[in-house]
């Protein structure tokens, strides 16, 4: 899977991915460190990426742009902090969300649940899967 890290996580998340056999880059990698979020958005549309991020902005901006890519992954909650464990809960989880993720979802990660909405995010009928983002 293809991931663009987000600057609201370490480029050692995307470090962790890549060693696990993933296509991943950080923002950073790309010239994006300082980038607006709608600007993120659209690079991650371009290269097939799934974002990876603990910025709760993107869900707004998700909703607002009614597309059905790229996908993005937040981490919330009491969610780690450090950027290994932040790898290894996602990969965890990854089997389970890879599909959803490659038609187009949020996907928000706790320590303790994963709730995932399918995009475009256009009103409350949405398919959702848990308890909805």
């Amino acid at each position: 899977m293809r991931f663009l890290i987000d600057n609201a996580l370490s480029p050692v998340v995307a470090e962790g991915l890549r060693r696990s056999g993933h296509d991943a880059t950080h923002v950073r990698d790309h010239g994006l460190a300082a980038a607006e979020d709608s600007l993120i958005f659209d690079y991650a549309f371009r290269e097939r990426r799934v974002i990876l991020s603990a910025d709760t902005d993107f869900g707004t901006l998700l909703a607002l742009r009614e597309a059905p890519l790229p996908s993005v992954i937040l981490f919330r909650g009491a969610t780690p902090k450090k950027p290994d464990l932040q790898t290894r809960l996602l990969l965890a989880n990854l089997d389970e969300i890879a599909t959803m993720l490659e038609r187009g979802a949020i996907v928000v990660i706790e320590p303790q649940r994963m709730r995932v909405r399918m995009l475009p995010i256009s009103g409350p009928k949405d398919s959702t899967s848990g308890d909805g983002v």
